[in-house]
Parts: C-alpha cells; sequence; structure tokens
C-alpha cells in the first residue's frame, strides 16, 4: 500500500520546525527515524495532511553524558546511541536495550530509570515526565505544533547493576515480553532495590519495584517470589502472538533472570570499583 497524499515539509532549523508545527497543528506528523510512522502511513492507519522531516536538524544531533545522566536529542541514531561508550558507562542499559532493530526497549528504559522528555513549541518548553508522557500504544503527551526534542536518561544510584532481557518470535521482531532490571546493592553486598519495567505487557510501560531475593542475588532461583509478584501485577492483552496466559508466564520467568543478571553485574562493579575480583 502506499500512504495518502501529504505534503512534505524539510525544515533547516529547530525554530523553523516549530513555525510549520504551529501552522500545521494537528494535521501534521513529524518523520525522524520512521520506524513506527513509515509502515502506518504505508498501511493507511494515519492520513496527516503534512510530514515535517526533522533529519536536517543538527542541532538535536546531540549526546550529553554526564555524572546525572545522559541526554539525547531528537535526531540521534539508535546505532550511535549504542556506540557511544560514554553514554554507557552513565547509563548502562541504553547499550543493552538498543539492538539492531529498535522495537520499544528504550521507552522501558525511560520509565524505568525515572527519566523524562522535552518538548518545545513555538511558544516555549516544557519537560514531561516519563509516567506522565507515554499515554497509549503510539500516543504520548506531545501536543499539535510540539516538537519532542530530548530525552533525558537520569543516571541510576551507585552500587547499581542492570539487565535487559526479552523474548520475540524471530530475531529482530517486538518482543512478546521484555523486562528491564535495576537492582542495587548496599556496603555490604545486600540488596537495597530492585526494579524493573516491561514492554508488550501494558499499553505503556509498566514499572514494578520487586520484593527482595531469598538467596543468593546473584541466582536466578532466588528471585522466584519477585517473578510471581510481578506476573500477577501485570494484566497483558492476548493478540496474534501470545495469549495473555503465556505473556504472564514469560514475565515471571524473564523477571527472575534479569534482576540475577542486574545483581550479578551490580556485584561485579563492586568488586572492580574496590579492587577484587578483576574485570568481568
Amino acid at each position: 500500500m502506499k500512504p495518502s497524499p501529504f505534503t512534505y515539509h524539510r525544515p533547516a532549523t529547530l525554530d523553523e520546525a516549530l513555525a510549520v508545527l504551529a501552522e500545521v497543528g494537528d494535521d501534521g506528523k513529524v518523520l525522524a527515524g520512521g520506524q513506527s510512522l513509515l509502515p502506518i502511513l504505508s498501511m493507511r492507519l494515519a492520513a496527516p495532511g503534512h510530514l515535517v522531516d526533522i533529519n536536517r536538524l543538527s542541532e538535536l544531533d546531540y549526546l550529553r553524558s554526564a555524572p546525572d545522566g545522559v541526554r539525547v536529542g531528537a535526531v540521534v541514531r539508535h546505532a550511535g546511541l549504542e556506540r557511544d561508550a560514554r553514554a554507557r558507562r552513565a547509563q548502562p542499559l541504553l547499550g543493552q536495550a538498543v539492538h539492531a532493530d529498535p522495537s520499544g526497549e528504550l521507552t522501558a528504559v525511560l520509565a524505568l530509570t525515572g527519566g523524562s522528555v522535552e518538548v518545545a513549541s513555538a511558544s516555549g518548553r516544557r519537560t514531561v515526565p516519563a509516567g506522565e508522557f507515554f499515554l497509549g500504544p503510539l500516543e504520548s503527551a506531545v501536543q499539535p505544533g510540539e516538537l519532542a526534542i530530548e530525552a533525558f536518561f537520569p543516571a541510576l544510584p551507585p552500587g547499581t547493576g542492570t539487565a535487559f532481557v526479552e523474548v520475540a518470535r524471530r530475531h529482530g521482531d517486538y518482543a512478546v515480553c521484555g523486562v528491564a532490571a535495576a537492582v542495587t546493592l548496599d556496603a555490604d553486598g545486600e540488596v537495597s532495590a530492585a526494579r524493573a519495567a516491561y514492554i508488550s505487557m501494558a499499553p505503556v510501560p509498566a514499572v514494578l519495584d520487586l520484593p527482595q531475593p531469598d538467596g543468593d542475588p546473584a541466582e536466578a532461583a532466588s528471585w522466584q517470589a519477585a517473578g510471581e509478584h510481578a506476573a500477577s501485577r501485570l494484566d497483558p492483552e492476548a493478540d496474534i502472538h501470545a495469549s495473555a496466559e503465556y505473556r504472564s508466564q514469560l514475565a515471571g520467568v524473564l523477571t527472575t533472570r534479569a534482576l540475577a543478571e542486574a545483581a550479578a553485574d551490580a556485584r561485579s562493579a563492586m568488586a572492580r570499583s574496590t579492587g577484587i575480583g578483576g574485570s568481568r
């Protein structure tokens, strides 16, 4: 299929892009990477009168890493984010969640870390917390005339390890269930916090604080109660790819696996920082 007819705009600056968006209002769509938009246009699930291509906005092509986290401009490519060593050091989940095909994993990372999105319009800017940004499938808090210009991924507390695991029907396909996990250890190596975010389990990324492990936190079996808790709290829907029951079962299994990997990562990081145990 082919998209419905539209007027194509290719602004050269952010101010020009915002002016175009202000003019076209809710009859405009923004094109950056296009991973979701182009298939939707081709299937005519959306038929905007105007397409605003922001790929020439070099001022939004930046990665800024600092002790407090990573700021990602709107036209940064997933490959660039994956390869940026400073960004991975500041927020390891960014590298763990970005694979060859960007199938929504970064939404979970933004939610898990309590990040935010900066949104601009011709009349000014505002910052939207991750918990308020995602409203539903392919629906965000960006209003007509606005442009999401930056995502901020906060750094995690010291002593925190991370992991991202998922199951898909085929390599590179959208996840049937995906889990981003963060486990924080205290100075004695005990778990002080465990948290996970889920994709393909709800209309928006779901975030859960999880129970403490029963045993060695680097062993998946120790997180069985956490996995059961996650499965009981999530309410996935069935679709052509998987039943709701299968998704719930996956959530439990992947939660235990992700938490154990995150705890092992935290333990390794602590050992490196103290000079004990060497490299991973």
